[in-house]
């Protein structure tokens, strides 16, 4: 992934970025992401163990949505791992981001990693991020004017329909990680493909050797549908119903990444849930800055929003979760209006 965080001496950006240099909080926490990373083996050791010693019992179906917590929680560090907060080298990162994207939890890291750059260069944008590219949900009244086939009748109460849809984001997040196996551009296909394949194997074979083929399936149900709920519910609150970068923006980094974006305010707890990405502003403002340093960050960039008279948006996380929702919902109007 190529980092976005390019201090330039000469603007807002340059000057903020040297306040966050000089307090130390751009440099490396191997220390932190030795114990995180412990604390994850130990998790998938610990659920190894239940499943193991559970048998074929549907009280199986809890450990699958520990699973998919531990899943969730690996593909947050993959996050961090892309944006090389973890591994200064490209192929270090690489290295790893493929062991825990591709082979632990079946996401393609090359195919994840290229699409989550595209959106840190351009977030909101409508035509450059391809988080709020049209599909089967819509993001603007524009989109829901031009929208066709299922995005139609989903558009009109996708509001609505939002939660129950992520119950399919993880399985989706598999089909599009072998779809993407498919572009001519893609790097290391083949070792990417490999990968992927390992992880679906053994996770096949995982849950036959043990499972019954209903309870397998209903394991494998509720473990995605686990993953796609707290993945979305991960995401959603950080861009979704914030504005599209104006037009005077595009080129100011720090506006165009700051009046896009969302903090949620919390604790610890909410920190270690959601990553870290409840501090989106200082993630996207300076994306290889270690997890751990973005609260200490934060009120630095918040002095200086204020200073130079930039909004700052920060809302609890229900909160959050509303103004997508209301969103969501407005942007829908023109389908439910027929139009």
């Amino acid at each position: 992934m190529t980092t976005t965080d390019v201090p330039s001496t000469g603007t807002d950006y340059g000057l903020l970025a040297r306040r966050i240099t000089a307090a130390g909080l751009l440099d490396r926490r191997p220390g932190y992401y030795a114990v995180r990373t412990g604390l994850l083996l130990a998790l998938g050791l610990a659920a190894a163990a239940a499943y193991l010693s559970l048998g074929d019992s549907w009280a199986q179906l809890w450990v699958a949505a520990g699973v998919a917590v531990l899943s969730a929680q690996l593909g947050l560090l993959a996050h961090d791992i892309a944006h090389r907060q973890v591994f200064r080298t490209a192929r270090a990162s690489g290295i790893a981001g493929r062991i825990v994207g591709n082979l632990g939890i079946g996401m393609g890291y090359g195919w994840w990693s290229e699409k989550h750059t595209r959106h840190h260069a351009n977030p909101n944008h409508s035509e450059l991020d391809p988080d709020v590219a049209p599909d089967l949900l819509v993001w603007s009244e524009e989109q829901a004017r031009d929208a066709r086939g299922a995005a139609r009748v989903v558009g009109r109460w996708q509001a609505f329909l939002f939660f129950p849809l992520l119950t399919f984001e993880g399985v989706n997040l598999h089909v599009a990680s072998i779809l993407a196996l498919r572009r001519p551009t893609m790097r290391h296909r083949v070792l990417e493909a490999a990968l992927l394949l390992a992880h679906f194997v053994g996770y096949v074979a995982a849950l036959l050797l043990v499972l019954s083929p209903g309870r397998a399936l209903a394991f494998a149900a509720v473990h995605h549908a686990v993953l796609g709920v707290y993945l979305g519910c991960t995401f959603a609150p950080n861009h979704k119903g914030m504005p599209e970068p104006a037009e005077e923006h595009r080129r100011d980094f720090l506006r165009r990444q700051v009046l896009t974006s969302r903090n949620v305010r919390g604790g610890p707890i909410l920190d270690v849930a959601l990553g870290g990405l409840n501090y989106q502003i200082e993630h996207h403002l300076f994306p290889s800055m270690p997890t751990a340093n973005l609260p200490k960050a934060q009120p630095i960039v918040r002095a200086y929003c204020a200073e130079i008279g930039v909004p700052y948006g920060e809302t609890g996380l229900i909160d959050s979760y509303a103004q997508a929702l209301r969103h969501m919902h407005r942007v829908g109007a023109p389908l439910r209006a027929g139009k």
